[in-house]
């Protein structure tokens, strides 16, 4: 038996962790010693009661691990453990790192530079924008984005790596068997298309509950230099990865935003409580330059290449009276509305020929935003 197909067996017995299983392996010296250890021998362990020592020792009997194994390769996926060489180098460092990892996609070699990027599930666009922009921004200077391939922030950083063509790697909450069901199933194969990486701890046919999503926050926290979250509210799941990240001796940030937004709270409670604010790239490189030497000019240029496009249209008067009164923020139909003297009417047909443009978008909730910035040219 190899280390991994221990490991494996390990992590499917239930109720049974990470520091548990370093405890026992403290005693027999080897999770394939676990397994071949007497039950009594198990109990005396600090720990290990009768019901966990029972499951151990009756692994040959409960658990279905070559068929795990099977369904594992056929879904084209590979196993690492602590040892493998794909497996995460800053994951192994904190204090329950997991037994074995499910991997689909292009393991390198250690994961090092790495940064977590994290967020609300219903984001606004503004934390949206944030995200994509730092996460293609992120790649662009030759760092792995880490997310968890959830709705909103997450998804935004994902897809902000891959328009830079640069590595990220999404944590799942679940096994490998429920990813088809999943919101974001094309998301995931985008990503291993992308030379990118899916990673779960769980065994296939796990399904996602309240605890699997607290403990996927773990790896992509533990497995990065530090975590930044764009935008989170009073009971946001990043928080729980930012608590993490900090517990794992990594540095945190946050993404400053509106103070009467409830979706920042929990980032202005970070920044309050020792998070560094984040407004660039290179607020963050700051903190990591002994591990990540660069070039002055690395992060600005990262910067420029995802900077908002500059188009060279010509609009009549009106056109550019009603743009003008749109932010890069999200603007009320209200405040459009209010901007100059024009009738509702020609506004209401003015943001159409703006959207036409693509100049604008429209949001849910009638709110506008900025896609672009325009020369001076008018009619």
């Amino acid at each position: 038996m190899t280390r991994a197909e221990a490991c494996l067996i390990l992590n499917m017995v239930d109720h049974i962790g990470p520091v548990t299983v370093r405890r026992l392996s403290e005693r027999f010296g080897s999770p394939e010693a676990i397994l071949e250890a007497p039950e009594r021998d198990l109990r005396t362990v600090n720990g290990v009661g009768r019901e966990m020592a029972r499951a151990i020792a009756r692994w040959r009997e409960e658990i279905p691990w070559q068929e795990e194994i099977e369904n594992a390769r056929a879904a084209g996926l590979i196993l690492l453990c602590a040892e493998e060489p794909g497996y995460p180098t800053l994951l192994k460092q904190i204090h329950d790192p997991p037994l074995v990892l499910y991997a689909r996609g292009r393991p390198t070699d250690g994961e090092k530079n790495s940064l977590a990027i994290v967020g609300a599930r219903h984001p606004s666009h503004y934390g949206m924008e944030i995200a994509r922009r730092f996460g293609f921004q992120f790649a662009n200077i030759g760092m792995t984005v880490v997310s968890g391939l959830a709705a909103g922030i997450d998804t935004a950083a994902h897809r902000g790596c891959l328009q830079a063509k640069g590595r990220t790697v999404a944590v799942l909450g679940f096994g490998f068997d429920y990813l088809p069901k999943a919101d974001n199933a094309r998301l995931a194969d985008e990503i291993v298309a992308g030379g990118g990486l899916l990673l779960s701890e769980f065994p296939m046919k796990k399904k996602p509950d309240r605890q699997t999503f607290p403990m996927r926050n773990r790896i992509a926290s533990g497995m990065s230099l530090g975590t930044l979250v764009v935008e989170a509210g009073a009971a946001s799941g990043a928080l729980i990865t930012a608590n993490f990240a900090s517990e794992q001796g990594r540095q945190v940030f946050a993404v400053p935003g509106r103070i009467d937004q409830p979706n920042f709270i929990g980032c202005h409670t970070l920044i309050q409580t020792g998070a560094k604010l984040v407004r660039c790239v290179e607020d963050v490189l700051d903190e990591f330059e002994m591990l990540l030497p660069r070039g002055p000019d690395r992060a600005k240029e990262a910067e420029r290449a995802d900077a908002t496009p500059k188009v060279s249209l010509k609009l009549t008067e009106t056109e550019r009276r009603v743009f003008e009164a749109i932010g890069r923020e999200e603007t009320p139909i209200d405040a459009v509305m209010s901007a100059g003297d024009l009738p509702p009417s020609v506004i209401s047909a003015t943001l159409m020929v703006l959207e036409m443009k693509k100049l604008i978008r429209q949001l849910p909730g009638k709110l506008y935003v900025r896609l672009a910035e325009i020369g001076e040219n008018r009619e």
